[in-house]
């Protein structure tokens, strides 16, 4: 009953959303919060986002045919890009104009598509570059080696110590640009977690990875939820998104059209649309598009 004295709708709110699952839709306890983000190259709109709200202690794909603004997205996010409007936080605090490296800082942590392992140093050297905070990055602290090198030796077991979760340990001493695609991907995961993030995001973590890899790497992933760790990634790869993702947003053309339960945003029109698009008339099965055949495969399922 409200203070007029006029009844009042409750309220619904079902695990990590209140209200009906909508784009935009008000999360229970939200990590990321982002308002009005707009991104323009030329005359192509590639990111405009009204709304959207990141669950915290969840696993949350992000989704979309090629050209949808999810990796553009990720890039405004984590201050690798600037939008030209909008305003969004990360567990309260304003992003707008931090630098990609105070945004790593506060504990949000991404990979990449390509991976940025550095070839020419090892794979532990990789490793202990992840770690924040490092005494010896300062110029005057670094010439007193009474000053860090206890911190040095705490970082080195701790990347040990990751390594062997990742099974990387025998890799170690290894050049990065020794290991497989899927090894880097790995390391870059493993990387990431040498400086304890709050949020991890990845962009397409199984893009380019040998199949004798994909279980470990979503292992991985549910891992790093069960360790307490909010993921927010980018794949194309739509059974993976229905394995291991708690919650589901989809974007197409720059903006969020969809959202939801994985098993629920699959049978979407919305979805189906923005995947399929201009392919509704057309044979899929001589489509050469992976994506919409992914698609369309998932929808048989549910039906």
């Amino acid at each position: 009953m409200s203070d007029n004295g006029t009844p009042t709708t409750p309220v619904k709110t079902t695990g990590l959303h209140v209200g009906e699952p909508a784009p935009g839709v008000k999360k229970v306890d939200p990590i990321i919060v982002a308002d009005g983000v707009k991104r323009t190259f030329g005359g192509l709109t590639a990111v405009d986002v009204a709304h959207v709200e990141i669950p915290r202690g969840a696993i949350t794909a992000l989704i979309g045919p090629n050209g949808a603004g999810k990796t553009t997205f990720f890039n405004l996010l984590t201050g690798f890009d600037k939008p030209d409007e909008g305003k969004w936080e990360f567990d309260g605090r304003s992003l707008a104009h931090v630098p990609a490296y105070r945004v790593a800082r506060m504990g949000l942590i991404r990979t990449f598509q390509l991976t940025k392992a550095l070839g020419l140093l090892t794979v532990l050297d990789n490793m202990k570059l992840g770690a924040k905070q490092q005494t010896g990055e300062n110029l005057f602290r670094s010439v007193l080696p009474f000053l860090w090198r206890k911190q040095e030796e705490e970082i080195e077991e701790k990347a040990k110590e990751i390594l062997t979760r990742f099974k990387l340990d025998a890799k170690q001493e290894d050049y990065a640009a020794s290991l497989s695609g899927g090894q880097r991907k790995l390391l870059e995961m493993a990387r990431a977690l040498m400086s304890d993030p709050t949020l991890v995001m990845l962009d397409e973590p199984m893009a380019g990875v040998n199949p004798a890899l994909t279980q470990s790497l979503l292992d991985h992933i549910l891992d790093l939820k069960s360790q307490g760790m909010t993921v927010l990634f980018v794949e194309h790869d739509m059974h993976m998104v229905r394995h291991i993702a708690d919650w589901v947003i989809v974007m197409a053309e720059g903006k969020i059209v969809a959202e939801g339960d994985p098993h629920e945003v699959m049978s979407d029109p919305a979805v189906i649309d923005a995947y399929l698009g201009a392919h509704h008339d057309a044979d899929l099965g001589d489509s050469d598009d992976e994506h919409v055949h992914a698609m369309k495969e998932l929808i048989d399922d549910e039906q």
